[in-house]
């Protein structure tokens, strides 16, 4: 398996990267090909299309062993299910597989072609094995069943940050930041209402609270 490319985005770690992919469709990455990789006529035709497939490396979860079952959070973190049938990163092989809308492709004179996307899950540097077009007809199931898995989170938290916190992010970023939170970036089997949660996300550290349905921002400090 080859590296063909890393995305960035505004996520240095794991925390507060959304579950899935799609589900913040305002968040912002670019691929960048590796040298060997960096010829427009391999992007040929991909303007054609609206979503691609990444499929990736969980990069921070590679292990030499691995277990049968895993403990998926949107279960409470207590309940053990076969790793085969949750998307969780410890597995026999660390691969991740997440729809994206292409926005646009650059071509950039020293880096070839950039993709931009939109709606990625995944941490900034993530390593890309291969690209393909998402094609609607085959790849969309409206009426599959998901398992526990069948509904998105029933709730979003109200997000509160006060004016003078706020204006230190750039107002491009503003709407993806205040969609990470209202989703609630923190372990669904922690809920402790006073625990301080740091997140880092653009280039800033957010540090938060959580009580009840309320998300209280109460610090940024630049990385």
């Amino acid at each position: 398996m080859r590296i063909i490319a890393k995305i960035h985005t505004e996520f240095p770690t794991k925390f507060g990267i959304p579950r899935q992919s799609g589900i913040i469709e305002s968040l912002q990455g670019t691929i960048v090909f590796e040298p060997e990789y960096r010829n427009p006529e391999a992007v040929r035709g991909l303007e054609e299309f609206s979503h691609l497939w990444l499929i990736w490396e969980f990069s921070e979860a590679v292990r030499d062993t691995w277990s049968p079952t895993v403990r998926p959070p949107r279960l409470g973190g207590n309940t053990r299910k076969g790793v085969f049938a949750t998307r969780s990163p410890f597995r026999p092989n660390p691969i991740g597989l997440s729809s994206v809308k292409l926005e646009k492709i650059e071509m950039d004179p020293k880096l070839g072609p950039i993709l931009h996307v939109s709606g990625a899950d995944l941490m900034d540097g993530t390593p890309i094995y291969d690209i393909k077009p998402y094609i609607a007809y085959t790849d969309s199931h409206p009426d599959a069943i998901s398992g526990f898995a069948q509904k998105p989170a029933e709730y979003l938290l109200e997000v509160s940050i006060p004016d003078e916190l706020l204006d230190k992010i750039p107002e491009t970023q503003r709407e993806s930041l205040i969609s990470v939170l209202a989703h609630d970036p923190r372990p669904q089997y922690q809920d402790d209402p006073e625990r301080i949660y740091g997140m880092a996300f653009a280039g800033w550290e957010i540090k938060f609270k959580v009580k009840g349905m309320q998300l209280y921002v109460i610090n940024l400090n630049s990385l």
